[in-house]
């Protein structure tokens, strides 16, 4: 899965969450001034939030696998300033 993991001030520090877009997190929690980081958030992990992972699922199985994964595939939302 190709996700940045969700930044901001108000999510809790033991839960990891899938940025998504609309500065929101994939399973829909909002938070002013919320961006993607710099790291991957791996759905694997014990602390990641079920449902931002089977957000994360529904969305890949939707993509064609050859064209839209792999390792140099990464989901990431640019911002306009």
């Amino acid at each position: 899965m190709r996700w940045e993991r969700a930044v901001a001030d108000g999510l809790p520090a033991e839960v990891s969450h899938a940025f998504g877009i609309f500065d929101r997190t994939l399973c829909g929690i909002q938070e002013a001034g919320m961006s993607p980081s710099d790291y991957w958030w791996l759905p694997e992990r014990e602390n990641t939030c079920g449902a931002c992972r089977e957000a994360a699922e529904a969305i890949d199985d939707r993509w064609p696998q050859a064209t839209m994964r792999g390792e140099d595939a990464r989901v990431s939302v640019a911002r306009q300033r």
